[in-house]
């Protein structure tokens, strides 16, 4: 589009035909979409096509790689990512738009906003959920970390209005399996790198979680979804320094060996 640098929109999924059609057409002001996919058996290459979207595949490399691996990949430097479960609302797209006539940062952020239980969640853990998803990838690039990635920029990133719409079609069972694989892979990457969990953060951590998210971030304004997602996250918390604690009793040698 002329009067602004190029974008090009990101995505990484598989089997997520069934999310993908609102994503894409939430990212046709951008001059490419790339889909880098991972195996899909379903019709998510079809559909990402039909939509004008370029595909490759690749096979699983974790999230940060995988992530850094599509915009690698693509055409253009300034690069948009998203996930197969998000739309772009208009006013973000617009703000997207007027801030690449004339970049004020090589890196910006806006809000996400989670649905949960039927809900969008406006307070708490939940938003604004700052994501910083569109950057310039010759000053920034996705971390390697298999889960829990980010995106590595040595600056301090604008901030763009408008929100990113993350339309999860997790059911409560889904999503709470989902966290128990979440927190298994942050557990094993604490481990590797050498961190340790006592009691002590075993039990404050959840609950200064819960304080800072349901009363300090107002989380009770969401109703009952704020509550339960707020909830879970405390557990996670909790169960990610248990499973640090149990992966370290694991590895560490025996008596007698």
């Amino acid at each position: 589009m002329s009067g602004r640098a190029p974008v090009s929109a990101v995505i990484i999924g598989m089997n997520c035909a069934h999310l993908l059609e609102p994503c894409l057409q939430s990212l046709r002001f951008c001059d490419e979409i790339l889909l880098v996919d991972s195996g899909s058996t379903d019709h998510s290459v079809q559909v990402a096509e039909r939509h004008g979207a370029r595909v490759l595949h690749q096979d699983w490399l974790g999230f940060g790689p995988q992530k850094q691996f599509a915009v690698a990949a693509a055409r253009h430097d300034w690069v948009l990512c998203v996930d197969s479960d998000e739309r772009v609302t208009q006013e973000l797209a617009g703000a997207i738009t007027a801030a690449l006539a004339a970049p004020a940062a090589g890196a910006y952020r806006f809000a996400r906003t989670n649905r949960f239980m039927g809900r969008y969640l406006r307070h708490g853990e939940g938003y604004p959920d700052w994501s910083l998803r569109l950057f310039d990838r010759r000053q920034a690039r996705w971390s390697d970390d298999a889960v829990h990635e980010k995106v590595l920029y040595p600056g301090e990133p604008a901030t763009l209005p408008g929100d990113l719409l993350h339309d999860t079609e997790d059911t409560l069972e889904s999503y709470i399996a989902k966290q128990n694989r979440y927190t298994t892979l942050a557990a094993r990457q604490a481990v590797a790198a050498g961190k340790r969990a006592g009691a002590l953060r075993l039990v404050a951590s959840p609950l200064l979680r819960f304080v800072k998210f349901y009363f300090v971030r107002r989380g009770f304004l969401d109703g009952l979804p704020g509550l339960v997602h707020i909830s879970i996250g405390c557990f996670n918390s909790f169960l990610k320094y248990a499973k640090i604690q149990a992966f370290r009793r694991e590895s560490a040698p025996r008596d007698g060996s």
